[in-house]
């Protein structure tokens, strides 16, 4: 006579896992979705300090005192050889990356440069005294919360809303 074999799972065995292993994605997803986030929220910050630095060395080096009035002109390599901001960050004017869109144009209060910047589409025309940039979620809630803006004074101010949509002042902070 032959013994039958209890080896493997049955039925009820492997629904009972199926559901501990659904139970366990319902309550992870909402955390990752966090994670990824505040993630998109970090590197869209560090994109308006690369701003920023970019700026200022361009301003100091090539601009004769002034600023660029877009990311190409920062995208350009100076007779040194070496752009400003990387090419990711100066394909064009409105730049999309990790949910957020940021954009950078010249202060609302700005006078443009008298002379040409050292770089190839750094001239008069497109230098000026002040800056401001913004970087906005593409899609509230869902690639990130919050709303990003910085000018010349350097300094990133955060808003839980698209409060920063009008602003255009270059050298005075929002709502001053």
């Amino acid at each position: 006579m032959r013994t039958s074999s209890s080896r493997g799972f049955t039925l009820i065995e492997l629904l009972i896992v199926v559901v501990i292993i659904g139970i366990i994605a319902a309550v992870a997803a909402p955390g990752l979705l966090r994670a990824r986030s505040s993630a998109d929220e970090a590197s869209a910050i560090a994109r308006l300090r690369i701003v920023n630095s970019s700026q200022h060395a361009y301003m100091n080096s090539c601009g004769n005192g002034f600023y660029a009035s877009s990311l190409t002109i920062l995208g350009d390599p100076a007779p040194s050889g070496t752009a400003f901001i990387s090419p990711d960050l100066s394909a064009a004017d409105v730049v999309t990356k990790s949910g957020y869109t940021l954009t950078l144009a010249e202060g609302s209060e700005a006078t443009p440069a008298v002379r040409d910047g050292c770089n190839p589409s750094g001239t008069a025309a497109n230098l000026f005294s002040s800056y401001y940039a913004t970087n906005q979620p593409q899609m509230a809630s869902q690639t990130g919360t919050r709303w990003f803006f910085t000018n010349t004074a350097g300094a990133i101010y955060v808003g839980s809303s698209d409060v920063f949509d009008g602003e255009t002042a270059g050298n005075h902070p929002p709502g001053s």
